[in-house]
């Protein structure tokens, strides 16, 4: 039995919830529309502002999707009407962010900046304040989306463990080794 699949979801007012009979799922809601290609076996249940999706039978391959695809649709929901944010920081000496529209310039300690252009899906902002780490918010209704470039923004320079500098979600522990011991 999965907890996961079998769980409701509830649907606030102002958004509607649409599955074609291919099996693609839509939401539209105030912060945009997201589509999600499911399994055209599911079904979903929709009443009084909840609904459950209901696996067509017992098989192995039915019960392994089941909490994936709840999880997936509940993902769109939130996104269109909470919307998804992410903050990196830019830790260590001389990192330096700027963006002008979705172009972002990383200054990372390399001998030249990185240029990365962010999808038009995911809004984003720097923040550069004296006394605190330079900054990268990320805002988008796509969760799947916004995690993808956060992690290709943050693997331009990882955490290394040593003195803990790179690029990391904000409020991220980073455990830090001891170094050599002079002998």
């Amino acid at each position: 039995m999965s907890r996961v699949g079998n769980s409701i979801i509830e649907i606030p007012s102002g958004l509607t919830l649409d599955m074609s009979p291919s099996g693609l799922v839509t939401v539209k809601g105030p912060k945009g529309e997201l589509t999600q290609q499911i399994d055209p076996d599911f079904k979903m249940n929709i009443e009084d502002g909840s609904m459950q999706l209901v696996r067509p039978t017992e098989q192995k391959r039915h019960k392994a999707l089941h909490g994936l695809y709840r999880s997936l649709i509940n993902n769109m929901v939130v996104g269109v009407t909470e919307g998804y944010k992410i903050e990196l920081e830019l830790v260590g000496v001389g990192y330096r962010v700027a963006n002008t529209g979705n172009m972002l310039e990383l200054t990372l300690g390399y001998s030249h900046p990185i240029y990365f252009v962010v999808p038009a899906e995911v809004k984003v902002t720097s923040a550069m304040e004296k006394g605190k780490a330079p900054a990268i918010i990320l805002e988008s209704n796509d969760k799947q989306l916004i995690g993808q470039v956060a992690a290709k923004i943050r693997a331009f320079r990882k955490v290394e463990p040593y003195k803990g500098k790179g690029v990391r979600f904000k409020g991220e522990v980073v455990r830090k080794k001891a170094g050599k011991t002079a002998g």
